[in-house]
C-alpha cells in the first residue's frame, strides 16, 4: 500500500511541516507493530489518523510522543530530523499528547488537575508556595477561550463532564507552549453534544495555528473537522487523503475493509456449498450470513 503525499495545507506559506514522520517502522520482537508508515501535519491544520482496532493507531502516538523510539525511519519537526527518547523530549518540541484517560484526578480541583507538575509559585525555594490565586485565574480564563464558563476553579474536575475534561485536558496542553496536538479517541466515550463541545474546540485549536493529529476510529466526528485523512490498516497506511479528493464513504470503506468483507462473504458460502454436499442444516444459515456480508460489501463498493 504506497503512501500517498500529504496535499497543502491552506496558508502554510511553504514553510515545512511542524511535525513529519518518514517510513515509520516499528517492530518488538517478531511483531511488526507498524510498517513504512509515513504523514505530515502542518500549522492550521487537522490531520485524522483513522483505522480499526488493532490498526496501529496507538502504536504510532506513542512512537510519536517520545514513549516507543522507531526500529527504522524518522521523525522530523520544522523539516529537521530529531530523536525523541522520552515524552519529556516530545514535550519540549512542542508535541502535547492527549491520552483517553486524560490523565487528571477526579477528585482534585480544576485549577490543580490543569497545573499538575507546573504549578505557579511565590517566593523561592523551600519558602515558596503555590499561588492559588493566580493558578485560579488563568485556569478560569484558558477555559473561557474556549466557551466554557467556570464558575469556581477549585471544584473538583470530576464533576465536569466528559467533553469539558477533555477540554480542559486540552487546554492546558495548549496554553503550555503545544505546538501539536496529538488526541486519542478524544471522542470515544461521549455522547452527542459532548462531542460537539471537543470538537468545536479542536476547530479552534486548528485556527489558532496549531497543528492537530485526530486520532479515531469515527468517521463521522473526524470528516467535519478533518482537513486530511491517514488511513492505517494493520500497521500500513492505504495513503494520505486531502478532505476535497475523498468523501466519508470513501473513507468508512477503507476503513471498514471491503475487500475484507468480500473474502468473508466467499469463505462463508463455501463453507455454506460443502455443508450442503454433507447434509449439514447450518448450510442455510451460513449462506443467509454470506448474503448479507456480500450485500453489505457490495455498498460500500457503489461508494
Amino acid at each position: 500500500m504506497a503512501t500517498q503525499p500529504n496535499p497543502p495545507s491552506p496558508g502554510n506559506g511553504g514553510a515545512p511541516p511542524l511535525v513529519e514522520l518518514r517510513d515509520i517502522v516499528k517492530r518488538f520482537g517478531s511483531v511488526i507493530a507498524l510498517s513504512g508508515v509515513t504523514m505530515k501535519v502542518h500549522a492550521g491544520e487537522v490531520m485524522c489518523l483513522l483505522g480499526d482496532n488493532g490498526a496501529g493507531k496507538s502504536t504510532l502516538i506513542k512512537t510519536l510522543s517520545g514513549v516507543h523510539q522507531p526500529t527504522e525511519g524518522e521523525i522530523l519537526i520544522d523539516g529537521s530530523p530529531v530523536a525523541m527518547r522520552s515524552p519529556r523530549d516530545a514535550l519540549d518540541r512542542g508535541i502535547a499528547t492527549v491520552y483517553q484517560d486524560l490523565a487528571m484526578i477526579p477528585l482534585m480541583s480544576i485549577t490543580r488537575n490543569f497545573f499538575m507538575g507546573r504549578e505557579p509559585g511565590r517566593g523561592r525555594g523551600p519558602f515558596g508556595s503555590f499561588d492559588v490565586g493566580e493558578a485560579n485565574r488563568v485556569a478560569k480564563d484558558e477555559m473561557a477561550k474556549i466557551g466554557i464558563d467556570v464558575r469556581d476553579p477549585s471544584q473538583a474536575v470530576g464533576t465536569l463532564s466528559g467533553g469539558e475534561r477533555q477540554c480542559v485536558a486540552i487546554a492546558r496542553a495548549v496554553y503550555f507552549g503545544a505546538r501539536v496536538l496529538i488526541l486519542d479517541e478524544p471522542t470515544s466515550a461521549l455522547g452527542v453534544k459532548q462531542a460537539s463541545v471537543v470538537l468545536r474546540y479542536v476547530a479552534q485549536a486548528r485556527a489558532r495555528g496549531l497543528g492537530v493529529i485526530f486520532i479515531t476510529h469515527n468517521v463521522h466526528h473526524a470528516y467535519p473537522v478533518g482537513d486530511a485523512f491517514t488511513i492505517l490498516n494493520r500497521g500500513r497506511t492505504y495513503g494520505t487523503f486531502p478532505k476535497d479528493e475523498v468523501s466519508r464513504e470513501k473513507v468508512l470503506n477503507m476503513m471498514a475493509g471491503g475487500k475484507e468483507l468480500d473474502e468473508l462473504s466467499a469463505e462463508l458460502e463455501e463453507f455454506a456449498r460443502s455443508d450442503a454436499a454433507s447434509g449439514v442444516r447450518a448450510g442455510a444459515a451460513e449462506h443467509a450470513i454470506a448474503e448479507g456480508l456480500h450485500e453489505e460489501a457490495e455498498s460500500l463498493h457503489r461508494h
